[in-house]
């Protein structure tokens, strides 16, 4: 949200670009485990409060959210600002809404709120090659770039730099522990900013 909030500011300067990294490929907790993000909930509400999470409500927990990367990747078709648009709204969809992004009846709801073309948009995620599109960017973000989890944040150059917010620390599917809030809410702005000045400064 920080990200897409700074971006106007430097717009035709810096290019943002969202990949995909579906953790229940790549990681070892399986798709969106609830237990897990029960407890991450309330951190993010706390550093981000004009996101407005709200705990997920109901037993429609997704079982799978690769559906979401594939209709994420076919909303990116439709050019970059739809693209983050669609984007931001899955993520508000599933942290704020308690909608199921696993299901294909709510990826269509929400192309037709942000304002995609819907016939194209079916079109695209009914081709396969979003699937096959999200697993080759998974691939190349191990390999190429040896991501390891969500969110990384890096330049052109695969520079790794860390956004401005405390992680958990996790053991036996447990938060033991939280690291120091680096800002909070409006305060972080500045150190998002920070990180778009840091993109435009050229190679040393």
């Amino acid at each position: 949200m920080r990200l897409q909030k700074i971006l106007p500011e430097f717009r035709g300067r810096v290019r943002y670009r969202v990949r995909a990294f579906p953790l229940e490929i790549a990681g070892d907790e399986g798709p969106a485990p609830r237990d897990i993000l029960r407890q991450e909930w309330w951190l993010a509400a706390i550093q981000e409060p004009e996101a407005k999470f709200v705990p997920y409500q109901g037993d429609d927990w997704p079982t799978t959210t690769l559906p979401a990367f594939d209709a994420a990747w076919c909303a990116a078709r439709q050019g970059e600002e739809l693209a983050l648009t669609y984007d931001l709204a899955i993520r508000r969809a599933f942290f704020a809404e308690s909608r199921n992004i696993g299901r294909r009846e709510v990826l269509l709801a929400l192309a037709e709120e942000t304002g995609l073309d819907l016939p194209r948009f079916t079109r695209d995620l009914d081709s396969g090659a979003a699937r096959a599109a999200v697993l080759e960017e998974l691939r190349v973000g191990q390999e190429r770039y040896h991501v390891r989890g969500t969110p990384t944040l890096m330049l052109a150059d695969g520079t790794k730099v860390r956004p401005p917010i405390a992680f958990p620390v996790m053991r036996e599917r447990t938060v033991v522990a939280v690291g120091r809030l680096p800002c909070h809410g409006a305060g972080c702005l500045d150190a998002t900013r920070a990180l778009f000045t840091r993109a435009l400064e050229p190679p040393a």
